[in-house]
């Protein structure tokens, strides 16, 4: 029960229409973007104003989707207390359902609304980045990598041992093994030079 109290109490509420507003505006933007592209790509020239007459339902999807992804997500959020992948599961089974609205067909709302509620939410439950996992900003990026070289590195005569001299893989005083090697394999001498 502490740890519940303890969760709720770290807990900031969030402004649900401020966040649903702002999704609006982007996300209606890049549905007038979407517009303005399919209505370049059609075969009838229908005019600049074809983007809100012809394909102007896909900026109303997009920003129908911004907006109620943001609130959903944010209105679930304060009303749980809780700042976690369920709320995005919430948020995205709204958002899904409202492009299967436009198909108008209810198992295209259920459908979407669930295909795209469980893909946020996972989304979330991931870390929410699609650059990778967080680095810590408090290590220097340089010494973190030359760390990494030093833990990987292993001596040459483990290497040695491993794989077998040959093939560029040489330790030292390969020159003079190699020289006695053929010496005792087919009797003759090679001159082992001084470089190495």
């Amino acid at each position: 029960m502490a740890d519940l109290d303890q969760r709720t109490a770290d807990y900031h509420p969030k402004d649900a229409v401020g966040s649903a507003i702002k999704a609006t505006l982007v996300t209606g933007g890049a549905g007038a973007f979407i517009s303005t592209v399919q209505n370049t790509l059609t075969k009838q020239n229908v005019g600049a104003f074809g983007i809100f007459t012809r394909t102007g339902g896909t900026i109303g999807i997009f920003a129908a989707m911004g907006g109620a992804y943001a609130f959903s997500k944010d209105a679930a959020a304060n009303l749980r207390k809780k700042d976690d992948s369920y709320n995005s599961a919430i948020g995205g089974a709204i958002a899904g359902s409202m492009m299967g609205l436009s198909r108008r067909s209810a198992p295209a709302v259920f459908g979407y609304g669930a295909a795209l509620g469980i893909i946020l939410s996972a989304f979330t439950y991931t870390g929410g980045k699609l650059t990778g996992y967080e680095k810590d900003p408090t290590v220097d990026e340089v010494s973190r990598k030359e760390y990494l070289r030093k833990n990987r590195r292993r001596p040459v005569d483990q290497i040695v041992n491993e794989l077998g001299e040959g093939r560029g893989i040489t330790a030292p005083g390969y020159e003079e093994r190699r020289a006695q090697r053929i010496k005792d394999n087919y009797g003759i001498d090679v001159p082992v030079s001084a470089s190495s």
